[in-house]
């Protein structure tokens, strides 16, 4: 693993899957972009507020799958097992500047976890 970025981009993702969200937030720049399903994010505090609860309160584990890069880009696929899924893949295309992840175009499917809090919300209706 040589490319820069992959470095940058494996770190992180090792770092808060294992629960660790202080060491994944040294990773990212402060004028961090985030694009999500749900939307585009600006800033630290924001990339911090969203990847929190997944990564304290859903995720079980996670297996990488395929992670690509080179100077300033990194492309990490992998599969994490969640409280709402067994099977929940996600991929995350990463821009490297400076040693800190500037931006991340994160993709993933979020019909199990609107399925969970669909569920969540009817659980409190009875």
């Amino acid at each position: 693993m040589t490319s820069p970025a992959l470095q940058i981009a494996v770190a992180h993702h090792r770092a808060w899957t294992a629960g660790d969200l202080e060491a994944a937030m040294t990773y990212i720049a402060d004028d961090v972009v985030l694009d999500a399903p749900a939307g585009r994010l600006v800033g630290l505090r924001a990339y911090r507020e969203f990847l929190a609860p997944f990564a304290g309160q859903l995720l079980i584990r996670s297996e990488m799958l395929a992670a690509f890069g080179d100077e300033k880009t990194a492309l990490i696929m992998y599969d994490t097992e969640t409280v709402p899924a067994r099977s929940a893949p996600a991929a995350e295309c990463v821009t490297v500047r400076d040693g800190k992840i500037v931006h991340n175009r994160f993709i993933f499917d979020r019909v199990p976890f609107e399925e969970f809090r669909r569920g969540q919300a009817g659980d409190g209706v009875r």
